[in-house]
């Protein structure tokens, strides 16, 4: 039986607007560059203005949008001077892992449909050079993206082609199979036929470290299970890994910010490098008053679209300002928040600081200050860093001092870099030395910073005397 019901709800949509400005600020400047560069091109009432060109009457440049209309501490910020892109560092691009697997498969001579297949297996690996996905959900993938139909085993068969190119191992479903196709790859001498046996039957045992339990299953001597300990040890367990993978040689780090300390006072830019200064086209805001008066159907269509062609420009370059004004004021807030870090470069000096710590100070909302500092880079006198590095959760030690996790994990590291590594600590000695320092954990936390410093267990830590 049907029924009416009404119901009452509270909605809150953001207006283009809107999604323009939050689209722009999660953009790093090279982003924003393509993104301003695909607007000139696609609306024709925006242009860009001259260095040589004065300013007209009835032009909205991004300069009357910017600063005449913005504060003090943003008109300081903003580089009135186009920067040459060069002057500041960027990461090179260099070859892809999956080009160079790609140009391997050029080598071969394989059918087309054989070819294809190993396409897609290379095109599906991550940036440590590992397939993590079953090869029955990639023949799936396979038959709706390529048309291609084809089987498990088929797919097998390539799949075993494309692991034995380089970086050998490159393609495993796991590290114990990245390891075996290493040694396949090796002369077959007795230690490489023993590492096999090790790591293709005992490798629960081995990644245990049970090493006796191996040792007697396989009556080796201590000095012969060095020698294949050796032998292991010198595989490559990421063989992607050190290779640019595309998001990497893409996203080249670009400072958004440049920090300077000037007779002791800080001087924070934004430099402006290729992003140019923005205007209404005057031609379109003159055949819009003229076409205003006319009154035929045709006419108003070229009416409306020249208004919304204006609006659209006007909404760009407010967008650009609203960017602008926000980072600028983020970033201002950050440099006062962490001043003492600023001014000498010491990790020491970095204070706990969240992402509602800077929030509570800018009057804006977590999600933007979150849109903000990802992806966005600042260059100061002791190096380039992006700024979710000044980020780190607090602890207090027994003094009441406040320390940046970031500095409690140092703490750890070195505590794990002196340890005799025949008897390496464990997490309950660690949490007393912890102590000693002044700093009460759990134990659970300290086993949750050292997985994050991806530090292993004690056992795994402990080395053959």
């Amino acid at each position: 039986m049907l029924k009416q019901v009404l119901t009452q709800s509270l909605q809150q949509k953001l207006s283009p607007k809107q999604v323009q400005v939050i689209r722009m600020l999660q953009m790093p400047v090279l982003q924003l560059e393509q993104r301003i560069e695909k607007e000139l091109e696609e609306n024709p009432a925006l242009e860009e203005i001259a260095a040589s060109t004065d300013d007209e009457g009835g032009n909205i440049s991004i300069d009357e949008y910017v600063i005449s209309e913005s504060s003090v501490w943003f008109n300081n910020s903003y580089s009135s001077s186009t920067s040459a892109l060069g002057h500041f560092p960027t990461l090179s691009a260099k070859e892809t892992l999956q080009e160079q697997l790609e140009m391997q498969l050029g080598y071969l001579n394989l059918d087309e449909q054989r070819f294809s297949l190993a396409l897609f297996i290379i095109r599906s690996l991550d940036a440590d050079g590992y397939l993590r996905r079953d090869l029955g959900s990639l023949v799936d993938d396979i038959a709706f993206n390529l048309g291609i139909e084809t089987s498990d085993t088929e797919l097998e068969s390539v799949l075993k082609t494309v692991q034995h190119f380089e970086p050998v191992g490159v393609a495993a479903r796991s590290l114990q199979e990245c390891l075996l196709i290493q040694l396949e790859d090796k002369p077959q001498t007795p230690d490489i036929q023993t590492a096999v046996a090790i790591l293709s039957t005992y490798f629960d045992h081995f990644s245990g470290r049970n090493f006796d339990r191996i040792k007697e299953k396989l009556q080796l001597s201590d000095e012969e299970f060095k020698e294949v300990l050796n032998v292991i040890t010198r595989l490559n367990p990421k063989p992607g890994a050190g290779i640019d993978n595309v998001d990497d040689r893409i996203n080249h780090v670009v400072p958004d910010f440049l920090l300077e300390i000037k007779e002791g006072e800080f001087q924070l830019n934004m430099p402006r490098y290729a992003i140019p200064d923005l205007r209404i086209n005057q031609r379109y805001q003159d055949m819009l008053k003229r076409e205003e008066r006319a009154k035929t159907r045709q006419d108003k269509e070229m009416v409306l679209f020249l208004r919304q062609k204006i609006e659209s420009a006007k909404w760009f370059i407010d967008a650009l300002k609203q960017r602008q004004n926000t980072l600028m004021h983020t970033m201002q807030a950050i440099l006062d928040y962490q001043s003492g870090y600023f001014k000498e470069g010491d990790e020491n000096l970095l204070r706990p600081m969240a992402l509602k710590h800077i929030a509570a100070v800018t009057k804006l909302d977590i999600s933007t200050i979150s849109r903000v500092v990802t992806s966005k880079y600042i260059q100061t006198h002791f190096g380039i860093f992006p700024l979710k590095h000044f980020f780190s959760e607090g602890a207090t030690n027994e003094a009441g001092e406040e320390m940046s996790i970031r500095n409690v994990k140092k703490i750890l590291v070195s505590l794990i870099e002196e340890e005799d590594k025949t008897q390496p600590l464990s997490d309950e000695e660690l949490v007393a030395m912890m102590q000693q320092q002044g700093f009460s954990f759990a134990r659970r936390t300290i086993a949750k910073y050292r997985e994050q410093l991806n530090i292993p267990t004690s056992r795994i830590r402990k080395r053959l005397g």
